[in-house]
């Protein structure tokens, strides 16, 4: 898994970095808010640990802007203890608040029942009639089972999981097909094609960006 960890303070930084490669956990770092929002944009990522107070944005907003564009699980990290503080979180979907000082086994644990709560959550996606089941491989619309290659699954849940953030050919390509494809961009054109014809009345939220790429793109 791989996490992100948001704090203007170097050496908290280093602590959970630590601990995490105790776990095997690959990790990320932005020391504010605006690195944040910037890296989660770019990669996908398992967990955001966010610190609150941090200079450019600070954690809520960031968390907020992240939020419109990704389900990313959050733990915030606060050196203040306030019920406002705690609640103000929640409000805006963070997932658990952790004091300063912590301990980073606490940390450790607080990340993996996190996790462990959203993996359950993240088994579907749903979108209208649109859903997909990622621990049975299937995808349905308006509750029919419909049958894709392996490749237009693959596409769908790419697109799903970064929904409403373009993606160039270029990027598609790669996480579908691997760096080492020879092939050009209508092997995409038509993957793109057949699967929107698969979706039936849903075909439409497979966006095609002029000179980009395409999206998957759903307003809910």
């Amino acid at each position: 898994m791989k996490v992100l960890i948001v704090d203007d303070e170097k050496l908290i930084r280093d602590v959970i970095k630590e601990y995490l490669k105790i776990e095997h956990m690959d990790y990320l770092e932005a020391e504010n808010g605006e690195e944040a929002i910037k890296i989660a944009s770019e990669n996908e990522l398992d967990l955001i640990i966010m610190d609150i107070m941090m200079p450019k944005i600070d954690g809520y907003q960031a968390v907020k802007e992240i939020r419109k564009f990704s389900n990313v699980p959050f733990i915030m990290l606060s050196a203040r203890s306030e019920e406002f503080d705690k609640l103000t979180c929640f409000d805006i979907g963070v997932d658990d608040y952790v004091t300063k000082p912590f301990s980073p086994r606490e940390l450790i644990a607080r990340i993996k029942a996190v996790t462990k709560r959203n993996a359950k959550k993240n088994d579907y996606y749903n979108f209208a009639g649109l859903k997909i089941d990622k621990s049975a491989h299937e995808v349905y619309v308006d509750d029919n089972l419909i049958m894709l290659t392996p490749k237009e699954y693959d596409l769908l849940l790419f697109l799903v999981q970064n929904k409403n953030i373009a993606l160039s050919r270029e990027k598609l390509i790669e996480s579908i097909w691997g760096y080492d494809f020879y092939g050009d961009d209508r092997t995409l054109d038509t993957h793109i094609k057949t699967l929107r014809n698969n979706l039936g009345k849903y075909r439409d939220f497979i966006k095609t960006i002029r000179k980009v790429g395409y999206k998957f793109e759903y307003k809910e």
